[in-house]
């Protein structure tokens, strides 16, 4: 079980505060690049003539925080999170400045993959610390208050990255993000003291090797809907785990993975974001063919989702109290069962009935996500935190690709180009689909029997 000091002195108390501090605003960063560059884009692609390109930058970024997340979280593991989480920001720090000088959309290409190298560490590590600085009661407020932060950095990116590109240059998209992680390095690198138990170790690199391929190779197989492409990655992804199940000290918690809490987390986020992700990626075209508005409505359905999800994660930190994690992730999965069979019939009703759909959705992420998050890091073994946390994040982003691409298929190329009716039914079973996800999801928190004793979950 993974526990933290009950009791500080009144200045390392103060070197955490301040830690976190550092920590949160890493994660503002991370947040913050994530949505700012998306309206520099077209900035972007005239000045460096690459609109054939246009793509390559969101999936390259993406590809390359997603597939080495849990490196890093395993590396914290044996060598240390502070060590590999400044090594992580400094990445970060250099491929944005990189970014920002780009001449050449194979420039730009090439540091958006460094800068997201860097931010694969940065909210991996900076859950897994916070999980060893604060016990549970205060590391559930502390992780709502990070889904706070970046939901709010979610919602002012697209403003601040139009306001640069449009008073300044689509670079300072880029240079915006250097004081602030300049800032949150110097934190860190002052104020963090750790105190998790290290596990010296020889990892298995070729397990990790073919796990990281594996997974690349898979997502980008997606991305593109090249099928042979998937099934390859997920052959090469399948003789990673035949290795990692042999090797004392794999990079998937594999110990973890056979108790009952962290792999029900695991499914439960897979799931999970396979349905809320494969679902958003597809609002925007509803709200611009089926409302026949522009950005601005596609906005209105986005904005609501997030919303409830960052409230909802804080309320959690709040429930948890008095109510145990297990059924603090039952009645998420159960509110976006509910939501999602609502959207089945919706999806000829006006905009404003979905974006209050959207809430919901949002709410019911916010209450499993974290509390199946906060079960695992409970659940961990010593020296296995951050390799638990990241395969946790791991697997909803990978649920996510998965999800896009699936419910591609089922909304149909031709309904995405027709807009109206076609677009709407196709949704519909999107819906049908992400509802089936999250019952199952339902299905498998149900196993989970809460303790005695409020906010822990057992097996």
């Amino acid at each position: 079980m993974t526990t933290a000091p009950a009791a500080l002195s009144p200045e390392h108390a103060r070197l955490r505060q301040l830690a976190t501090v550092g920590l949160i605003l890493g994660v503002f960063l991370n947040a913050l690049e994530s949505s700012v560059v998306s309206t520099a884009m077209p900035s972007v692609i005239a000045d460096l003539r690459g609109s054939d390109l246009y793509a390559l930058p969101f999936a390259v970024y993406m590809l390359s925080a997603t597939v080495t997340s849990p490196l890093w979280g395993r590396g914290s593991d044996i060598a240390g999170r502070k060590k590999l989480y400044l090594t992580g920001m400094a990445l970060f720090l250099i491929g944005s400045a990189l970014c920002g000088a780009a001449q050449s959309m194979g420039g730009l290409i090439g540091a958006r993959a460094l800068q997201g190298l860097g931010a694969g560490a940065l909210l991996t590590i900076s859950l897994t610390i916070v999980g060893e600085l604060y016990e549970l009661q205060e590391r559930a407020k502390v992780q709502a208050f990070i889904s706070g932060v970046w939901g709010i950095s979610g919602l002012a990116g697209p403003l601040l990255g139009g306001f640069l590109t449009d008073t300044l240059s689509w670079r300072w998209t880029f240079y915006v993000s250097l004081p602030f992680g300049v800032a949150a390095f110097v934190m860190v690198l002052r104020y963090l003291r750790e105190t998790g138990e290290r596990r010296p170790a020889r990892l298995d690199w070729l397990g990790a090797a073919l796990f990281t391929v594996g997974s690349g190779v898979t997502i980008w197989g997606l991305e593109l809907k090249i099928w042979p492409l998937v099934a390859l990655g997920l052959a090469v992804l399948a003789a990673a785990v035949f290795l990692e199940a042999r090797h004392p000290s794999p990079l998937l918690p594999m110990q973890a993975l056979r108790e009952r809490i962290p792999a029900v987390a695991f499914a439960g986020n897979f799931l999970g974001g396979a349905a809320y992700f494969g679902v958003i990626a597809y609002l925007p075209l509803y709200a611009q063919g089926i409302s026949g508005g522009g950005a601005t409505s596609a906005g209105a359905i986005l904005t609501p989702m997030l919303v409830g999800w960052t409230l909802t994660s804080i309320l959690s930190a709040r429930l948890m109290k008095r109510v145990p994690l297990s059924r603090l992730a039952q009645m998420g999965f159960a509110v976006l069962v509910v939501v999602f069979l609502l959207l089945t019939f919706t999806v000829h009703a006006p905009l404003w009935i979905t974006s209050v759909l959207g809430f919901v959705v949002g709410m019911g992420m916010g209450f499993s996500m974290l509390s199946l998050l906060l079960s695992a890091q409970q659940a961990a073994r010593p020296g296995e935190l951050g390799a638990v946390t990241s395969g946790v994040m791991f697997a909803r982003q990978m649920g996510g690709a998965l999800g896009v691409a699936v419910m591609a298929l089922l909304i149909g190329a031709a309904a995405i180009h027709a807009g109206g009716t076609e677009l709407a039914e196709g949704l519909r079973r999107a819906y049908f689909l992400a509802l089936g996800l999250v019952t199952v999801a339902l299905a498998v928190t149900l196993t989970l029997r809460p303790r005695v004793g409020a906010g822990v979950t057992g097996a």
